[in-house]
């Protein structure tokens, strides 16, 4: 199936810091959305990485659903391991855009037989 070819989520940092780009996809595959079981590197989560003029890091992301039980955790564990991942203080950006399958970098890892 066409549709189901991985895409990697290009970020600000691809441009800017190509360099960084893998430790903080590495750090932050290390956060696992608990009512899916994947990772929000997997689930598309992350919408953008950049590191601004001053030195801080910038995540912006979003949540599989808007009232999601698990948010402030996963919220929280991606700004640790973001700070890991860029050795950086990190701001975490709450995006409002709605979350889709998508919006995954592998749609067919989502492939439970659930939908057609």
């Amino acid at each position: 199936m066409a549709d189901s070819e991985v895409k990697e989520i290009q970020w600000t940092l691809h441009t800017t810091h190509p360099e960084r780009v893998q430790e903080v996809r590495a750090k932050l595959s290390e956060v696992i959305d608990p009512e899916i079981g994947m990772t929000i590197i997997q689930l598309g989560l992350i919408r953008d990485v950049e590191i601004t003029a001053d030195g801080i890091g910038h995540v912006k992301m979003i949540l599989t659903t808007p009232f999601c039980p698990y948010g402030p955790a996963m919220i929280e564990m991606t700004k640790a391991k973001a700070v890991e991942g860029l050795n950086m203080p990190v701001n975490i950006e709450m995006g409002m855009d709605m979350w889709d399958f998508s919006m995954m970098e592998d749609p067919s890892a989502l492939d439970w037989g659930m939908y057609a």
